[in-house]
């Protein structure tokens, strides 16, 4: 990052992503239900944001909460979710994870970054949403528009998001921890996409070393 100004940017950034619309996951989070967080998540993974929003808004009007999930087939879920991506594979996985939910955590999302991964299919970018989101606890939930614009950006230099993530947690501030994957997705969706980004628009523009930016608009 040529201005080394990280609280600059997440100011700038704030004040620009309001004309754009929130990620469908963050306004499932506005119940603070982290189970509802979860599945949302899950069903996200893969899948454009307003299919996300509506097969998560017609999957909580049958069950929100893991005993209610349980009541449902998985062809009920399935129906529910569709056409959300591999909408079969997750069908089963909420099943599953609502089953070890209500067996072992007393129907309880936990609330910690490890016990959450150990979930099938629940990785570090789901477990750091829910903590975040669910529970408004610090982590940092990197997603693929985090860990490529914080390269762009020439903020971290990492390989892979969970690079990304622990490059971060040492180098962010924490009091943007949790609003960085709300702004930097509705960002990186609207202006700074992945292939050709929108620069000349941008208000980042003095702020960004543009790696690996080879065609930009």
């Amino acid at each position: 990052m040529k201005k080394n100004d990280i609280d600059g940017v997440m100011a700038i950034l704030k004040k620009d992503v309001r004309q754009w619309k929130t990620p469908a996951v963050t306004l499932v989070a506005k119940n603070r239900d982290p189970f509802q967080v979860l599945v949302s998540c899950l069903i996200s993974l893969r899948t454009k944001d307003e299919v996300t929003g509506a097969a998560s808004k017609r999957l909580f009007a049958l069950a929100d909460n893991p005993e209610d999930m349980l009541s449902l087939s998985q062809s009920q879920v399935e129906k529910a979710i569709y056409p959300a991506g591999f909408y079969r594979n997750k069908a089963r996985d909420i099943l599953d994870i609502s089953r070890i939910l209500v067996d072992k955590y007393n129907s309880i999302v936990p609330d910690d970054i490890d016990e959450l991964v150990k979930l099938k299919g629940v990785g570090r970018k789901t477990a750091n949403l829910v903590v975040t989101l669910g529970y408004n606890k610090l982590g940092i939930c990197v997603d693929i528009h985090v860990h490529r614009i914080t390269n762009r950006w020439g903020y971290v230099k990492t390989k892979t998001p969970d690079q990304s993530e622990v490059a971060l947690r040492k180098k962010l501030p924490e009091k943007h921890w949790i609003e960085i994957n709300d702004l930097l997705v509705t960002f990186g969706q609207n202006l700074c996409t992945p292939v050709s980004p929108h620069c000349s628009k941008c208000s980042l523009y003095e702020y960004c070393e543009r790696v690996g930016v080879e065609k930009r608009r």
